[in-house]
């Protein structure tokens, strides 16, 4: 069988990304130009400033993922590239430059969603075997993701309100922590214990959903009053116990799918899903659950990255997932909802 070879494009937020993957599991060239630094100093992502910086690195981006891999135009059997959920901005950069890049060289544009790239990074390790469920952990999102066969992709589950990787953002503000903090906070975590006891928002309830914007909420309060009476409050602390209620929500909403849908494989990613809180949490519930396979995204691609676009998008190669030269950017896209 022919190798197929995928130029793969990803810009839907705060990195700029060009990637080669090979039979969608194989990596070529991943190049990532990151502007976290550009936007540290505004605490979070600023859209115009993302999208300027998308322009100023993406032709870059482009020779380098080619010259790295190796290859050249005539290899490729597709041009992959997210079209959404994410900036409205940020993304047009991406699928103006696949657009233009697939109809230059009369390459199939292949259009897609930025939440299957998470889940498909898990693909760039071993093969995903269905039925299949994914929690997809980010900045923007949270969800649970039930998948019983390929290119089938069903919400039953997801934030009402805040994202769980929002929820540490502005936490880690409370506490000092530059932008992003999902990882400062996790180490924070690992030093200090739950004292705190922060609310378990929807946890009992009798569906997939999650809620993160009233434990965000009460972690702020508990600052705030205790800055009041001028009392200090250890802040691995404050991180243990924030942390411990957003992997007990996301680890008991997650047995509780698996009870209800049955799969071979259950995959973390997303940025997310680099937490070592989680990933501990999950390895230790998943051993209630022999017949499924934990499949953990490598730390280095939970991040946004063109890879997992390009293994994502071999799979819509494989199905003829094609779009046209009227391809426009959907901030808004999500998958259907279970029926």
């Amino acid at each position: 069988m022919k190798d197929s070879l995928i130029l793969s494009f990803e810009t839907s937020c705060d990195e700029t990304s060009v990637a080669v993957i090979k039979n969608g599991n194989q990596i070529l060239s991943n190049i990532v130009a990151t502007q976290i630094k550009s936007h540290q100093r505004f605490g979070g992502v600023v859209p115009e400033v993302a999208s300027r910086h998308h322009i100023e690195q993406i032709t870059g981006c482009i020779r380098d993922a080619l010259n790295e891999s190796g290859m050249s135009y005539p290899d490729f059997d597709g041009v992959a590239v997210t079209y959404g959920p994410g900036l409205v901005g940020s993304l047009l950069i991406g699928v103006n430059a696949a657009k233009t890049v697939a109809w230059a060289h009369n390459l199939p544009l292949i259009p897609v969603n930025h939440i299957a790239g998470h889940i498909y990074g898990a693909n760039l390790v071993k093969q995903i075997e269905f039925p299949a469920m994914a929690l997809v952990v980010s900045g923007g999102h949270t969800e649970l993701v039930y998948m019983p066969k390929e290119d089938d992709f069903e919400i039953i589950g997801e934030t009402r309100d805040d994202a769980a990787g929002e929820a540490y953002d502005k936490i880690g503000r409370v506490l000092g922590i530059n932008y992003p903090a999902g990882k400062q906070v996790d180490q924070m975590a690992h030093l200090g214990k739950d004292v705190f006891h922060f609310p378990r928002a929807m946890d009992k309830e009798d569906n997939f959903d999650f809620s993160f914007s009233g434990l965000k909420s009460a972690f702020i309060n508990t600052v705030h009053h205790a800055d009041q009476i001028n009392t200090s409050l250890d802040k691995n602390d404050l991180a243990a116990s924030f942390q411990a209620a957003v992997v007990d929500v996301l680890s008991d909403k997650t047995v509780k799918a698996l009870k209800e849908f049955p799969v071979k494989q259950l995959i973390l990613g997303g940025g997310v899903a680099a937490n070592l809180g989680l990933r501990d949490r999950l390895k230790k519930d998943l051993t209630d659950f022999p017949e499924t396979e934990l499949m953990l995204v490598p730390i280095h691609l939970c991040g946004d990255n063109a890879a997992m676009i390009g293994a994502a998008g071999a799979m819509l190669l494989r199905h003829h997932v094609f779009a046209d030269a009227s391809l426009n950017a959907d901030p808004s896209l999500e998958f259907e909802y279970i029926s």
